[in-house]
């Protein structure tokens, strides 16, 4: 059983699938949730090196990382982007401190966080846990932990790390570098009600 898989939920993402998968395989398994894309990208996938399994239509990314999480057998799950943001190379140090059973998730931390509404949701989940980027897409954990989340939510932010501390999970996080890509930074409508969801994990977790 491999330790680590890396994990990719994708949507149309044809044009960057292939050269994020090719450079991932060089080290590490990689599944690609596609999550019904319109575009090439399954084949892009399979074409560069990675097992592919298919949402049979948009259902976001939420539950394409649910369908990755329940797919894998490895012990340890990183999640990937699949917009080219993240480095695979910052990966190695994501994990040391899960197989060095000191945590159970590891944040990359990002250190610009371009949407001031998510930069306002770091901060409420701070009042509970102690780190500074809760919605980064790049992030290490136990598989027996992935499986356990319920991950109900508008989107990532703040909740995914609420609730796996509601579950007593070690949670810390590693500086990151990011690229530079061109992708729209559009209003994040699902952060409004992002903020009921992480008052509610606050609140009553």
């Amino acid at each position: 059983m491999d330790e680590v898989t890396v994990v990719v939920p994708a949507y149309n993402e044809a044009d960057q699938i292939g050269p994020i998968v090719r450079e991932l395989v060089q080290t590490y398994p990689v599944l690609v949730v596609d999550d019904g894309s319109t575009d090439s990208t399954p084949s892009e996938a399979r074409a560069a090196g990675a097992t592919v399994v298919e949402q049979p239509q948009n259902k976001g990314y939420i539950a394409a990382l649910k369908r990755g999480f329940q797919e894998v057998s490895s012990e340890l799950i990183v999640t990937f982007d699949a917009d080219g943001e993240h480095r695979p190379s910052d990966i190695e140090t994501l994990i040391q401190p899960i197989k060095q059973d000191r945590l159970d998730l590891v944040l990359g931390a990002r250190a610009t966080i371009p949407r001031p509404s998510e930069r306002f949701l770091n901060k409420l989940t701070r009042l509970k846990v102690d780190v500074q980027d809760s919605g980064t897409g790049l992030r290490a954990l136990r598989r027996t932990l992935a499986v356990d989340l319920d991950l109900d939510t508008a989107c990532t932010c703040g909740t995914f790390v609420l609730e796996a501390a509601a579950k007593d999970a070690r949670i810390g996080e590693v500086p990151i570098e990011t690229r530079t890509v061109q992708k729209p930074r559009g209003v994040a409508w699902q952060h409004g009600k992002q903020f009921f969801h992480v008052l509610r994990h606050l609140l009553f977790a």
